[in-house]
């Protein structure tokens, strides 16, 4: 999926033809809509629909308009840009679509929203805007229809093959081959003026041959560009004569809907499948092979380093095959097409992406593909470390690590790290779930999200960093439990459950603290580390639902593995949580023996102020017992241990504490001395109020890196 963004596109080429569409997409902006003509007004964005089969520049026809219409005025917040379908052909989740589109909207919505909440965040978003919504490979019309904004004023620009059934009041402007004098213009691009002049009838033949599709005129005057002795009828013979490379590698499923479409499909196809033949013909082997193995570029996006990974070869090399691919029509720079993206990022064009994956899969040995991945996600990973370590101290580890690296991998200042992980993020974040889904190489797919994640907590603001790393999470968890590693699985399940939490998700925060929990567990020997962790996740979240029986219970529960384990701060911990919990059930008996239980705990540890503050809530649960005497003595000695303190707040919470013991005792002048001592410890200026035991607030953690051992488990990379 392309980043979304809120710009103006970059321009690119000069933009020929398609005066009947864009006359026509004007029209239909124009034109009273069916709510319009029945009288009521519009509840939603007006939607214009582009329709065209690959390959016929229908994308390059939505931006130039896109572009267009943002410079009348009318809709000064801007374009955003999404995609619904991944190069693959797999569907992109309308949850990230909208997540993203938020995102570039300054509005994140929360980790983990499903689809209904992310869309209607989207919505509420998009009210009192003026955006053009542009979305491109639409396949289908429901997830289009779930983005569409509930304001008339932004206008929504789809990109798709066909007709959208579903979406009502829409009518597709349909995109063909060019004009064929536009044709012929953009041959000139490649061959110059002299040689269409010279024989303006191989121009036209030239521009039959390629249907007069723009991507296929594009491959066909690239051929003219890298051959400038060859004349156009030389273009015209060799296009007809070269073989499709293509053909050894089986049908583009992508062609057909049914078999008796073949034959339609087929024909339709042709055009673009003899410029590419024509162009790929025209390639050097080493740059064959590179173009082959762009298939795996994560997303289709690609630069140096990703393709000098994937060849094997220096990066200055790659760097020059990328730039004479990109000559030959067969990629093109990212920037042009998104309107972001780095000077040295491409991105293999979608009408040849099933073209370029047929010619991976019949002339690349499956064995040389993996490695070529392997070499690619190893490539990320280094890069994501070298942006994380040039942020640290100098002198450090990580610091001492990235000066051993070559130079062409490192990062020189902070600046340029960020400014590399700003324009390489969709393609990183693309890496990681190609890394998740394939299966083969796991161990490095895990080592991404760790190194990946990291880098997004450091490079993001908080809230887009929390919805990256829960997708980051859930991929962890699909490989843990793809390879049965129990620990990993247990850690992604309770740093879910945090950021479920966190996002006001309590329930689905339980569900995921309880199946960490019967995870932890169903391991060979128990992890006591996050089965304890697990149920102490469960009884904070039952807290915060304030019920505090259930979690008076958890915490219970959590006590035996904390006492076994001899952490004795989170005995001391657990503890306390039990007695404040039982407190609110007005269960005093249970509480006193929880606070008892605590300040015993503190004191072994030395922690004087814990010490102090359970034994004032002993003291509250004894007087509330109706035991003044004892709350009394229990009081005192909590004073002495505060008075040791700089807490002034909590010496003045225990005076008054006392002040009501004596008063209960009918000792007036004491609880008076009280009262007063408390008022010159408040008036003294006390230090920032102690509340007492809590949860510790949930950090963003990344997923855990493969460990030896895990490695070792899970060897089969």
């Amino acid at each position: 999926m392309t980043r979304q963004t809120v710009t103006d596109p970059t321009g690119a080429a000069e933009f020929l033809g398609r005066r009947r569409e864009l006359s026509a997409l004007r029209s239909d902006i124009a034109r009273a809509g069916l709510d319009t003509l029945a009288g009521r007004p519009a509840p939603r964005s007006r939607v214009l629909l582009v329709a065209g089969r690959p390959g016929t520049g229908r994308t390059a026809l939505a931006e130039y308009f896109a572009a267009r219409l943002l410079d009348t005025g009318d809709y000064p917040d801007g374009l955003l840009r999404a995609r619904l379908t991944e190069p693959g052909g797999r569907p992109v989740p309308v949850a990230r679509v909208a997540g993203d589109l938020l995102e570039a909207l300054g509005a994140p919505v929360a980790p983990g929203a499903d689809d209904e909440d992310a869309t209607a965040a989207l919505r509420a978003a998009l009210t009192d805007r003026r955006v053009v919504l542009l979305v491109d490979d639409v396949d289908d019309a429901e997830p289009l229809a779930e983005l569409i904004p509930d304001d008339r004023h932004c206008l929504v620009l789809a990109v798709a093959r066909g007709p959208l059934i579903g979406v009502p009041d829409v009518r597709p402007c349909t995109v063909g081959g060019l004009d064929r004098n536009t044709a012929v213009r953009l041959l000139v691009r490649g061959a110059g003026d002299i040689r269409v002049t010279v024989d303006p009838s191989a121009a036209d033949r030239l521009a039959e041959l390629c249907g007069d599709l723009p991507a296929a005129l594009e491959l066909a005057a690239g051929w003219l560009a890298a051959h400038p002795d060859a004349t156009v009828v030389e273009a015209v013979r060799r296009i007809v004569e070269t073989p499709d490379p293509v053909g050894a590698a089986g049908p583009d499923p992508a062609d057909g809907e049914g078999e008796g479409e073949d034959d339609v499909a087929d024909a339709a196809e042709a055009p673009l499948s003899r410029a590419f033949a024509l162009a790929h013909a025209a390639l050097p082997a080493h740059t064959a092979r590179m173009l082959r193995l762009l298939a795996l570029a994560p997303a289709g996006l690609v630069d140096a380093h990703t393709a000098a990974a994937l060849a094997g070869c220096p990066v200055p090399a790659a760097r020059a095959t990328l730039a004479e691919l990109t000559a030959f029509g067969l990629l093109r720079p990212a920037a042009s097409e998104t309107g972001s993206g780095g000077p040295d990022q491409y991105r293999v064009p979608g009408c040849l992406a099933t073209r370029i994956a047929a010619l991976l899969a019949a002339l690349e040995r499956p064995g040389e593909a993996l490695l070529a991945r392997a070499r690619m996600l190893e490539r990320i990973v280094t890069r994501l470390r070298a942006c994380q370590a040039v942020t640290e101290p100098p002198g450090s580890p990580a610091r001492e690590w990235l000066a051993g690296l070559p130079a062409a991998l490192r990062f020189e200042t902070p600046e340029a790290a960020a400014d590399w992980f700003a324009t390489r993020r969709p393609m990183l974040v693309a890496a990681a779930r190609t890394a998740a889904a394939g299966g083969e190489l796991d161990t490095l797919a895990r080592r991404l999200f760790a190194a990946l994640s990291r880098v997004l907590i450091a490079q993001l603001p908080p809230a887009p960093a929390r919805a990256e790393v829960y997708r980051l999470h859930e991929l962890a968890l699909a490989v843990a439990e793809r390879r049965r590693l129990t620990r990993e699985r247990a850690a992604a399940l309770l740093s879910l459950g945090d950021m479920d939490a966190d996002a006001g998700r309590p329930y689905a925060a339980l569900d995921r603290y309880r199946a960490a929990l019967e995870v932890a567990r169903n391991e060979r020997e128990e992890d006591a580390d996050a089965a304890g962790r697990a149920l102490e996740s469960i009884a904070d979240t039952y807290a915060e639902l304030a019920e505090w029986q259930r979690a008076a219970d958890w915490y219970g529960r959590a006590l035996p593995l904390s006492q076994t384990r001899g952490d004795l701060a989170g005995t001391a911990r657990l503890h306390g949580r039990v007695g404040e919990a039982l407190v609110r059930t007005g269960d005093w008996a249970g509480a006193l023996r929880a606070w008892r239980a605590a300040a015993a705990a503190h004191r072994r540890l030395g922690d004087v102020p814990a010490q102090a503050r359970a034994l004032s809530e002993v003291a509250l649960a004894q007087e509330r017992m109706g035991r003044p005497d004892d709350a009394l003595r229990t009081g005192s000695d909590a004073l002495r241990l505060a008075e040791r303190t700089a807490r002034r707040e909590l010496q003045a919470e225990l005076r008054l504490r006392l002040a009501d013991c004596a008063e209960q005792l009918g000792r007036d002048e004491a609880a008076a001395a009280h009262r007063a001592a408390a008022a010159r410890l408040r008036t003294e200026g006390a230090a920032r109020a102690d509340e007492g035991p809590k949860a510790p607030a949930r950090t963003l953690t990344p997923p855990p890196a493969p460990t030896l051992e895990t490695q070792t488990a899970a060897a089969n990379d």
